[in-house]
């Protein structure tokens, strides 16, 4: 019972996220049925925000959209937010702590010095004596205190280590898709912010790429084969990507590719690569011996200036083969110029 309703608000509710589901078309796996739990309770404006969003531009929601929901939305990152906020903090207070004793060392040795270097030419044997005595013990005091700042910092750089490790892990968690490794679309959203904010007339190439009858193939293998299967086309997809260019997999068995600074022949060139690849990729379960059916792709190519969103690239670049998908499959379109 989630946000301590009552057992008949709870029964209520449980209700009205399975007749949800039911109107979305979704199964009621434990994933979707926590996504639309908290949507009909309206937990999370943003998560509301983004399902609305997605219906009201005439794309079904899918097992895909909800995991992702599922992930930025309902499992949340805010509690993690909140203590890498707290680790880096008191990092920044340890730095700045160390950094202001260090200082301080240094100014008091310094001062020492101005005090007795005079001394030191001095025709009185004990007032040299004494400010060499003076100097050795300030700076055998520096050296103490340096030591100990060292040891400090040695503290602070190994709990820096552990942050980074645990920063790299959340942006995984953030900016990865889990099954295939490729980038999500809020990544892609991130990048091209990221490619705006450097040079507001960059332009990106983007290829779209859709698995063929891909749903056919899910309903008679199942899951967990279908899985394997976009799992090896989305590591062939990766293959032709350099590493300026950004895979992203942005619905079920769909992918997109960002291209920047590349021009929209050349990415046409790379889209055919890409669909001759898989199409000689071969694929034969391991546990039987079967031959899985031949994987093709349906690939549109266009490109556009980064001011552009990320959910306008997929949608329009989708429409290049959308409108022709009934009729041809296993094809490269491109965008006229």
């Amino acid at each position: 019972m989630k946000y301590r309703d009552s057992i008949v608000q709870a029964e209520k509710k449980m209700h009205a996220a399975i007749k949800q589901l039911q109107l979305w078309h979704i199964p009621a796996t434990p994933i979707n049925y926590s996504v639309s739990y908290d949507y009909v309770n309206k937990t999370s404006k943003a998560l509301n925000h983004a399902i609305e969003k997605q219906l009201s531009s005439g794309i079904k929601l899918d097992n895909f959209f909800l995991e992702e929901l599922y992930r930025q939305y309902v499992l949340g990152q805010s509690a993690l937010t909140a203590e890498l906020i707290d680790n880096l903090d008191d990092l920044l207070v340890d730095l700045h702590d160390n950094n202001k004793k260090s200082a301080h060392c240094a100014e008091q040795l310094v001062n020492q010095l101005d005090d007795n270097i005079s001394h030191l030419v001095s025709t009185d044997k004990h007032e040299v004596f004494t400010a060499i005595k003076q100097i050795r013990q300030a700076t055998q005091q520096f050296k103490i205190e340096q030591q100990h700042i060292a040891e400090q910092l040695r503290t602070s750089q190994q709990s820096t280590d552990a942050l980074i490790t645990e920063l790299d892990d959340v942006k995984k968690e953030i900016y990865l898709d889990p099954l295939t490794g490729l980038y999500n679309r809020k990544a892609m959203a991130k990048h091209l912010d990221i490619w705006l904010s450097k040079d507001p007339n960059k332009h990106v190439a983007a290829i779209i790429v859709n698995i063929d009858h891909f749903s056919k193939i899910h309903s008679q293998f199942g899951q967990l084969i279908s899985d394997v299967l976009l799992t090896k086309v989305a590591n062939k997809i990766s293959s032709y990507v350099g590493e300026s260019g950004l895979p992203v997999r942005s619905a079920g068995d769909e992918f997109v590719i960002l291209l920047p600074d590349i021009e929209r022949n050349v990415a046409g060139e790379i889209a055919e690569k890409i669909r001759q690849g898989v199409e000689k990729l071969k694929f034969i379960s391991s546990k039987s011996g079967t031959r899985l059916p031949q994987m093709t792709l349906s690939i549109g190519v266009s490109d556009y200036n980064v001011t552009t969103s990320a959910h306008s690239i997929i949608t329009k670049t989708r429409q290049l083969i959308d409108n022709i998908a009934k009729n041809i499959t296993n094809h490269v379109h491109i965008a006229d110029a």
